[in-house]
């Protein structure tokens, strides 16, 4: 089994938290256990996490056989603790998408909670520095399809300079919280000067900046992985002509 190539949509797996939680409302968090089991089922299928920033450039070079993209939302502290040891046990890399808005803070637009803590600062440079890459989740998770032209500014292209301030590279990544997205915040997106972005479902607007990805969670056991592997080229688009390469990088990323 390999991950498809060429104009199809790359697959690219979506996760949140992961921690031993039983507060779950939103269905955003996967416990250790279960990431290393869904991390050895990719690994029993020659198939290899890694950065969306890798994939693409993989792909683009006719080298992307074999890649999964993975993707962690909201910069979880968690994800320095509990998920980044089990990317480096199965040799995966994966993007962190994180809000530069927030260091330090908590997942406060979930109104049923659980409270978590998000990455503060030197734990975005500790992501960075053990060869993860960082992108963008906004600056606070905002729904851009409702923002206003100084928002939808600061949401994606003040958020880039942050970052670029903190680890030193401007990220080539964006991720629309709560996946929501219209061509107004595509094109903000696109003009703030981020390679890619990353949706979950953006139907007619998919592209290279509207990337869709599969929700994973803590029900997802190896028959549910293979499933939505399967059906992901059949209800997913293909990427457009001018979208199916690699994000043109500033530099090395994971």
């Amino acid at each position: 089994m390999s991950a498809d190539t060429g104009p199809r949509a790359p697959w690219v797996l979506m996760y949140h938290s992961v921690s031993d939680c039983d507060e779950d409302p939103y269905q955003v968090t996967v416990s250790p256990a279960r990431l290393e089991r869904q991390l050895r089922w990719l690994r029993e299928r020659g198939l290899r996490g890694v950065s969306v920033g890798r994939l693409l450039r993989a792909r683009a070079c006719g080298r992307g056989s074999g890649l999964v993209g993975l993707t962690f939302d909201d910069g979880y502290a968690d994800f320095l603790t509990d998920a980044l040891p089990l990317l480096r046990r199965h040799e995966c890399t994966a993007t962190a998408f994180v809000l530069p808005g927030r260091l330090g803070g908590e997942n406060a637009w979930d109104a049923e909670g659980p409270r978590k803590p998000l990455l503060d600062a030197e734990g975005v440079r500790a992501v960075a520095a053990a060869g993860m890459e960082v992108g963008s989740h906004g600056l606070v998770h905002t729904d851009l399809t409702m923002a206003q032209a100084a928002t939808l500014e600061r949401e994606t292209a003040h958020s880039r300079s942050l970052l670029a301030e903190l680890t030193g590279t401007a990220p080539d990544g964006f991720c629309y919280p709560y996946g929501t997205l219209d061509t107004r915040a595509v094109e903000a997106v696109r003009a703030a000067g981020y390679a890619y972005a990353c949706a979950i479902d953006p139907g007619p607007l998919t592209s290279v900046h509207a990337l869709p990805r599969v929700h994973i969670g803590s029900r997802d056991t190896p028959a549910r992985l293979y499933l939505k592997k399967v059906l992901h080229p059949l209800r997913r688009r293909p990427l457009p002509a001018q979208g199916a390469g690699a994000p043109s990088a500033s530099g090395a990323r994971p």
